[in-house]
Order: structure tokens, then sequence, then C-alpha cells
């Protein structure tokens, strides 16, 4: 068999997979015993820093970089100096030349973090470093995006509407009434979760390990923590041999439209390393998982704060599928994605040097205002909700983005269809990170419109 996946260092033959700490927990306690690490953040414009994200004023700081101009080179923050690109047009003219600028994992990758020195100077076979499509260049990025990509296409889509369906209106028929709850936990991670276990073909009574798995592998600040270093790498080998079994099992049968045995029968993917493998496996968790239950989560907060448009939503069901992108623009699941610039080039005005670090703010593009008119404001009528950049822009734009449309769409029409209102009504939490742009908990309570 090609791809052979490091086991975790205490598997035997009925394996117990860890789910604790949180990726949060373990961060939050490391901070705790050493306050002298928590990053430090001189420029005012390094919007790297996870806190303005957590309580939720970044906006004022995005609009005064835009008003000066559409990038801006930051000399110095935690992950060394980066060019911070905020302009919307920006960013779609850098993402339209990737030759120019790379997403590849070889110079950094696809997030702000620094590639670590002590992995360039191992052995190439001895480094922790997570090749995935995203984080390639053509050709190679190509052929392997190509491999997964039959399972998004609209007749794909068709395919599982009607079961995507069937599962949220029975999760929306089993929340409770009368009484404050999680949002996240019981809708959004519920629903997103489940999507992910039916597209892996992952065994349903496990499906939580990969809301485990997705959170200590997209969390840049843990990221950057080298003292988490060991315990995450043997998090992710578990979810690595975990998923190897799947796909020992998998060739011992019939070729399936599951995304391993998609893999699996792929000339494309089917000779990865240990490494590539999990890097994919990442992407693929990630993606489906942070982006969508994200969205999902912001979608009930952002009605709540602008009751008109969920007045709107309750009077004119027609309006969902443009809710739908607007619901997008406005959350932007996924803060920034950076690219690594492979020559000299002039871009609107700056020469960005051979080797710099490029980050695509995609939330404050999303927010801007020669764009987006009164842009802090939620408009589901909005007549161009659909230039948002949330899912990147040109080769590397999102595989799944239809996938996550459609679940946002059935999530509301079946809302919508249950006359169910949604009140945030106790702790609203977000996510301390600079990557994932989410809540962690957001207590509601439901009633009828």
């Amino acid at each position: 068999m090609a791809t052979i996946a490091p086991p975790a260092s205490d598997q035997n033959s009925a394996p117990e997979w860890r789910t604790s700490p949180t990726a949060h927990d373990a961060l939050m306690e490391h901070f705790a015993k050493h306050p002298e690490e928590r990053p430090l953040h001189p420029h005012k414009w390094d919007v790297s820093r996870s806190d303005i994200y957590y309580e939720d004023r970044w906006q004022p700081i995005f609009k005064e970089m835009q008003d000066a101009g559409p990038l801006h080179y930051i000399p110095e923050s935690p992950y060394g100096p980066y060019w911070a690109v905020v302009g919307h047009k920006a960013i779609q003219h850098i993402e339209a030349l990737p030759e120019a600028f790379s997403s590849s994992w070889e110079y950094g990758g696809i997030t702000i973090l620094e590639r670590p020195e002590e992995e360039e100077a191992k052995p190439e076979d001895e480094r922790f470093e997570l090749p995935m499509f995203i984080a390639m260049d053509r050709p190679k990025h190509t052929g392997q995006r190509r491999t997964v990509a039959p399972k998004f296409t609209p007749s794909a889509m068709t395919a599982m509407e009607g079961d995507i369906r069937a599962r949220t209106g029975e999760l929306l028929d089993s929340l409770p009434r009368g009484e404050v709850f999680d949002w996240v936990d019981k809708v959004s991670i519920e629903l997103t979760t489940g999507m992910l276990a039916l597209l892996f073909d992952f065994p349903w009574e496990d499906r939580r390990l990969l809301t485990f798995w997705s959170d200590w592998s997209g969390d840049t600040e843990l990221g950057s923590i080298r003292e988490l270093d060991e315990f995450r790498r043997g998090i992710l080998h578990e979810m690595a041999a975990y998923f190897q079994q799947l796909w020992v099992r998998k060739t011992q049968e019939e070729p399936g439209d599951d995304l391993i045995s998609m893999m699996i029968h792929s000339d494309a993917m089917n000779q990865m390393s240990p490494q590539e493998f999990m890097g994919n496996l990442v992407l693929l968790i990630v993606g489906g998982n942070d982006t969508t239950r994200n969205t999902m989560s912001g979608i009930v907060h952002s009605f709540d704060k602008f009751p008109d448009q969920r007045k709107l939503f309750e009077e004119q069901p027609e309006l969902i599928p443009n809710a739908v992108q607007e619901c997008i623009r406005f959350q932007t699941p996924l803060a920034h994605m950076r690219r690594t610039c492979t020559e000299d080039t002039e871009v609107f005005g700056q020469t960005i040097k051979q080797g710099d670090k490029v980050v695509l703010w995609y939330l404050g593009a999303n927010r801007e205002e020669t764009v987006f008119e009164n842009p802090h404001k939620l408009d589901i009528t909005r007549d161009n909700a659909r230039r948002h950049i949330a899912f990147g822009y040109g080769i590397h734009r999102c595989v799944g983005a239809r996938l996550a449309e459609l679940q946002l769409k059935v999530l509301l029409e079946e809302m919508h269809k249950r006359r169910m209102r949604v009140h945030v009504a106790g702790d609203v939490e977000r996510v301390r990170a600079n990557f994932v742009h989410g809540f962690r908990k957001l207590e509601v309570e439901i009633t009828e419109f």
C-alpha cells in the first residue's frame, strides 16, 4: 500500500483516541503558565493579533489601513515581517498571479506562520511539514484538486441535498424549546461534523473526533507554540492512524464515492507520503468543518444583531440564496491566506521582494466600503453580496464552496419552514485566533415568528 501513516506512540490493537484537552484549553493553560510568551505586536497595523478578533474590534484598524492604501508592509510581528494586503482588488490581483505569489508549503504555505527553521534543517523525510493541495503550486496542485473536485460538482450537490435536508430538519426538530443552549455545539458543530463523516464515510459514532482534530489543526497561534508541538503532532498522528485504518478497509472494498476512496483510486494521490496524507486530511477537515460551522453560528448572531434583516428573512424567504452570500461575506470564516513572493514584483505601486511573506486579509476586504456600501451592516438584499472573496479567488478558490453554500441554504430554509426565530440569550465567546474567524460559544433560545 502506498501511504503508510505513522502510528501514535501509545497505539495498540484497540486504540483509545484522545479527545482532550481541547486546543483552546491547551493554549489557555500554556499562557497561564507562561504569560511572558504571549505574542507582542508593536506595529499599530499588525492585524495578526488574535485579541482584536476575540473582542470583535478589528474593523477600525482595517478601515484605517484601507484608507491609506490596499497593502502595507508590517516590519515586525510574532510571525516575522509580512505584507498585509487589505484591498479587495489587490487580493484578487495577487491571487491571479500564482506563479509570482506561491502557495507552496515549501516556502511556508498558506498561513501567516513562519516555516520552522528546525524543520528546514532536518533531512526531508524527518520533517514534520504537512503538504496539502491548497499549499501546492501547479502542476501538482491541479492533479490533487482534480481528484476530490467531483465530490463538489453541481450534480453531486443535487444528489446530496435530500440527505442534508433530512439531517438538518431532524436536528432542528430535536432542539430544546423554552431553554437556553449552545448553538455552536448543538447545531453548527453537529451539522458540519456529520457532513464530514458522510464525505469520508467516517464511523458515525466517532464523528466528534473530526471536530477535535480540526481545532488542533487550524489554530495558527497554537502552531507557533513550540512547547505544544509534540502534543499537537501526537494528535495529528492519531488522526492519520485512524484514517489509515479507513484507507486499509477501503482498499479491500469496491470503489466508493467517498473522499478516501477517491484518493485511493487516483494516480495523483494514491502515492502520497505520510506527511502529504496528513496534510490533505487537515485541509479537508478544517475546510469542511471550521468554515461552514462558523458561518452557521454567524448567521444566527448577525440576525439577532440586525433584527430588521431577520424580519426580511421571515417575510421574504425568496431572499435566502442571497442571504447565504451576504452572511458568508459578513462572517468571512477564514480571516486570511498567505502567499510567498517568488520574484520581485510591483503591485499597486509597491515592490514586493522575492521571499517576502504576503498575507491576504479576506476579512478586511469583505468589509471594504468602496466595494460594499455600509459594509459593517448585514443586508440580505445587497445586490453585490456575491462579490465576497471569503472562499478565495483564482486557482485556489475553495473546492467545497458549493457544499458550504448548500448547507447554509438548507439550514435557513428548514429554519423558515419551522418558523424558527433564534435569539442570543446568554454567553457569546468568539474564537481567539487570527486564521479561523468564528464563535466558540453562542448561547441562544428558540421562539417562533
